[in-house]
């Protein structure tokens, strides 16, 4: 009660407390000018609130049970800021509207459904924030807003948006994320003060004509909509681009197809072995017809997960959306009861596992709402809260992600279709049914898109067959622009493009590779096929194909050998086994440089200038071929082994949990991603040991084992613990490098934790997991140690659960 003879305080801060009301006398401090009371448990709006006159910004957010708010708040006529962030709100007094200073207004996490009717009287207004509430309508009253320059309208239920909205001039922050948007005004493009425009998680379709000219805008998001005109490539790659195809097709003949009347299929057989687990991920693009082949004459319905199950999985990990057509082969080796009860079990397994999957997801969605339920304080203080410490905002994104896998499901074609060889009628069926869907506007809109003529004309010109070449140097391909009627300046947004749609390789932003455009897709698959190959004597001829003395062929199967063991080649040997597809040293760096972006190798010891004699000295490592448990394959090269790290004093582990599917080439992948930022590296099968600097990490992949055990990815370091933020240094590139490798997996569940060092340290088979969310938090202020739960008495160092500066958000949290 003495707060209120303060008679001279203006900023006054009660945040994170447990207030269920607020003294009396508090009206009395007539100089207060900033009050923060958010994330209290205030039953109520405090009435001695009301007669702070001099108030200017006050933050109620968080007290989830305010309810209401009462007329008398236009007492507060001097108020600029108001947050009343997750505070119950169903409706706003007309009082609200009174507030004529108010210029930043916080109402997400609400359940409004409206705005009051004078809402366009609060003129000053330049943010206002309307996300995670129940808005169905757009508030028309926001239009009369006119000095309005953001505004967050993000997890609505929002289906149109008003013309009109070219009235919100000064508008620089649009984000509309997340709701039911099928098309936008075409009067969106007048806004032209635009610099943040967040689309993504509609159903938008097409965007405006004269899109481009939106040039401020520089934070861009419109991932997971059906975007036809312009396509999502050109889509994805940015404003710039969008306004480079628009332009394209102002002033180029369109290439418009109103009906197909045939249909050419590019075909590529992935067959399931896993001796291409590294590549395949490449050929699975949104696009694409998945025909899955089950031979029937020999399934069991035990197998059904390794035949059928497993692949539906990885499919929909990789491409959400995946339209797949079963097809049952062998059917002429089947009696006929047992290929309908064959048919007819599959068809059942696959609605029991999306059935199994979307139950999961659910769980785990009502796992988060439980925890958005209670209060943040409440979260942080019982470290056995299942989302300990995590904010709202990080339990948004988490809910976001799995709403977003479980309205995102792959398109199963039913019934599974018979084939046998023996009998034309079935493969007539088969022929009509993939036809059917193919020309399905429904199914694969994008077959019915314009594009500019220039565009398909440097296509063919690209893909004309004179097909010796692999690759062209950007003048080549400059040229073929010219004869398609574009200019070098407006050439690569078209290539860019032909490289989204999977239809030739041009990586712009690589520093070698972007003088070069790889349009031999299927010259760079036989070459990928090279290094598919484990068949020992088959490599061996490729590399005796011109003859050899016995000593070289004993040589040439040493390192053969050397190769399916450890994964190391010589360059020189690899130019061998490339032969005739190389035919320079050009040739042979371009295509090395493509394999390492590709993620299929590194080199180990790249030379720092070119060696005397011109023969190639550096070794190159292939981590999917890699079968050694312990690393230790370099030491044969390099001239030394790595030591063993000394006696960890504090551990730091990071793990990556993937309870549905990790994706298969994954590691090998991530081995190769993560070389340049280590030294001193050695590889196992599932292990990479290294150094960041002189500080030593440890890569380690465990397969999923046998339920509930999933399979798990981990980095880890170790260090004393006032030197503990070297560690975090050491694993922080690597876990950031993980995060943006695994955003070609839209459709993957993973989770993230920081295991409990203490547990580490005592060699718990099970130790405690906190949230990864926290790694993209601040550290809590004043905290210096947590519980750890598997032993109540034991407290961790915060310093072990976060990282010195917080790190980016895992990509998948949208």
């Amino acid at each position: 009660p003495r707060l209120a003879g303060l008679g001279r305080l203006e900023e006054l801060d009660l945040s994170f407390n447990r207030l269920r009301r607020l003294p009396e006398g508090l009206g009395r401090l007539r100089r207060l000018r900033a009050l923060d009371v958010d994330h209290n448990l205030l039953p109520a709006f405090p009435a001695p609130l009301l007669e702070l006159s001099a108030l200017e910004e006050l933050d109620c957010s968080g007290n989830r049970h305010l309810g209401a708010l009462p007329e008398g708040i236009a007492a507060l006529r001097r108020l600029k800021t108001l947050w009343l962030s997750g505070t119950g709100l169903v409706a706003l007094p007309e009082g609200l509207c009174q507030l004529g200073a108010l210029e930043s207004l916080m109402l997400d996490g609400n359940g409004l459904r409206a705005l009051p009717a004078g809402f366009g009287r609060l003129q000053r207004l330049k943010t206002l924030n309307l996300s995670s509430n129940l808005l169905a309508d757009f508030p028309d009253a926001v239009l009369a807003l006119g000095g309005l320059e953001e505004l967050y309208l993000s997890r609505n239920q929002l289906t149109l948006l008003p013309a009109g909205l070219c009235q919100l001039r000064q508008l620089r922050a649009l984000w509309l994320d997340n709701n039911r948007i099928r098309y936008l005004p075409d009067s969106i493009v007048r806004l032209r003060s635009l610099e943040e425009l967040v689309l993504q998680g509609n159903h938008i379709a097409i965007l405006p004509e004269g899109f481009g000219q939106l040039s401020r805008v520089t934070l861009w998001k419109i991932k997971d909509n059906p975007l036809i005109q312009p396509p999502y490539e050109v889509c994805m790659k940015g404003i710039p681009y969008i306004a480079a195809y628009q332009q394209e097709l102002a002033h180029s003949q369109p290439a418009l197809k109103p009906r197909l009347k045939g249909l050419a299929f590019i075909v590529y057989e992935l067959a399931g072995d896993p001796g291409y687990d590294a590549i395949q991920s490449f050929f699975l693009s949104p696009g694409a017809l998945y025909v899955l082949a089950v031979n029937l004459s020999a399934y069991v319905p035990q197998r059904f997960y390794g035949s059928v199950g497993y692949f539906l999985h990885w499919l929909g990990s990789k491409v959400p959306h995946a339209v797949v057509c079963m097809v049952g082969t062998h059917a002429d080796l089947c009696a006929e009861r047992e290929l309908e009860e064959k048919c007819l079990d599959i068809h059942r397994q696959i609605a029991a596992q999306e059935k199994r999957d979307a139950e999961r997801l659910r769980g785990l969605v009502r796992q988060v709402d439980e925890a958005l339920g209670q209060d943040l304080e409440v979260r942080c203080s019982s470290p056995h809260a299942a989302f300990y410490g995590v904010s709202d905002k990080n339990l948004r994104r988490k809910k976001a992600q799995c709403q977003y896998l479980l309205n995102n499901r792959p398109q199963i074609l039913s019934p599974v279709l018979p084939f046998g060889c023996r009998e034309r009628g079935q493969a007539r069926r088969l022929r009509e049914k993939l036809l059917s869907v193919a020309e399905h506007r429904d199914i694969f809109p994008n077959l019915h898109r314009v594009l500019p003529r220039s565009w398909q004309v440097l296509e063919e010109l690209h893909l004309q067959p004179p097909a010796r070449r692999l690759w062209l140097s950007w003048w080549d391909s400059a040229r073929l622009g010219l004869q398609a009627g574009l200019t070098e300046d407006r050439l690569q947004s078209a290539l860019s493009y032909l490289h989204e749609s999977g239809k030739l390789l041009y990586f712009e932003e690589h520093v070698t590779l972007r003088e070069y455009v790889f349009h031999n897709l299927p010259r760079l698959i036989d070459i990928l096929n090279v290094f598919c190959e484990r068949d020992a004597a088959a490599l061996l001829r490729k590399l005796l194909r011109g003859g050899a003395d016995e000593l070289r062929a004993a040589q040439l199967r040493h390192y053969v050998e050397g190769f399916l063991l450890h994964g190391l080649l010589p360059a020189h040997v690899i130019r061998l086994l490339l032969e005739p597809h190389v035919r320079s040293r050009q040739d042979l760096q371009l295509i090395l440089e493509l394999l390492e972006k590709m993620g299929l190798c590194y080199c180990v010891n790249k030379a720092k200038r070119e060696p005397l004699n011109g023969a190639a000295a550096a070794w190159y490592k292939f981590p999917c071929y890699v079968r050694n448990e312990v690393p230790h394959a370099e030491a044969w090269i390099n001239g030394a082994g790595l030591s063993g790290p000394p006696l960890a004093v504090e551990q730091l582990q990071v793990q990556y949990s993937f309870p549905f599917l990790f994706p298969p080439g994954l590691f090998a992948r991530y081995s190769v991603h993560i070389n340049r930022h280590v030294v001193q590296r050695s590889d196992g099968r599932c292990q990479v040991y290294a150094y960041r600097g002189k500080v030593p990490v440890v890569v380690s992949y465990r397969p999923a084992g046998a339920a509930p055990r999933p399979a798990t990815l981990s980095i880890a370091s170790h260090a004393a613990l006032p030197n503990i933020w070297t560690a975090w240094q050491a694993i922080t590139p690597l876990l950031e490098e993980l995060n943006v490798l695994l955003q070609e997996w839209p459709g993957l569940y993973y989770t993230v934790h920081v295991l409990c060092s203490k547990c580490l340290k005592r060699g718990s088979p099970n130790p405690h997991a906190f949230p990864g969310e926290l790694l993209s938090q601040p550290r809590p202020e004043g905290l210096t140690e947590i519980i750890c739960p598997k032993n109540g008495s034991e407290r961790v160092n915060v310093a072990l659960v976060y990282p010195p500066t917080p790190t980016v958000a895992s990509p998948c949290s949208k």
